[in-house]
C-alpha cells in the first residue's frame, strides 16, 4: 500500500492511529506497534477516550465541497489544488490583514517538493 510508505516514515510507538473501520489499518497498526482506535461510520460511538476521528472528517467535507466547482483536476496538479485550499481553509480563521499578508507572502517562499509522482 503506497499511502502507508508515505506515512509510515512520520509514524513511531509513540503515536495512536485513529481510523474508520478499514481493516488494513488494524493489522498494519499491530505490525508497527502502534496503539489504534477504529470508528465505523455509521456506528453510534464517534470518541473512544481522547481520541476520534471527527476533525478529519470535517476537513474532507470541507474539501469535498470546495473541490466541487472544478469539473476534473489533472493529479499532476493535485498539490496545487490541495495547497489553495489549505491556505484558504487556514486563513478563513485569521481576521486581521497583516496576518493574511504574511500568509500570502510566506506561501510565495514555500517550494513544492513533493509531487504526484513520490
Amino acid at each position: 500500500m503506497s499511502g502507508f510508505k508515505a506515512i509510515g516514515s512520520k509514524l513511531s510507538k509513540s503515536n495512536t492511529l485513529c481510523n474508520d473501520a478499514w481493516r488494513y489499518f488494524k493489522t498494519y497498526a499491530k505490525d508497527k506497534g502502534l496503539e489504534h482506535y477504529s470508528f465505523k461510520s455509521e456506528g453510534n460511538e464517534r470518541v473512544k477516550e481522547l481520541y476520534h476521528i471527527q476533525n478529519v472528517n470535517n476537513y474532507h467535507s470541507r474539501l469535498k465541497v470546495w473541490m466541487d466547482r472544478f469539473n476534473a483536476v489533472a493529479t499532476k496538479y493535485l498539490d496545487h489544488y490541495l495547497g489553495c485550499f489549505n491556505f484558504l481553509d487556514v486563513i478563513r480563521f485569521r481576521k486581521n490583514s497583516s496576518s493574511v499578508s504574511k500568509m500570502v507572502i510566506d506561501s510565495c517562499l514555500v517550494s513544492i517538493n513533493a509531487t504526484y509522482k513520490k
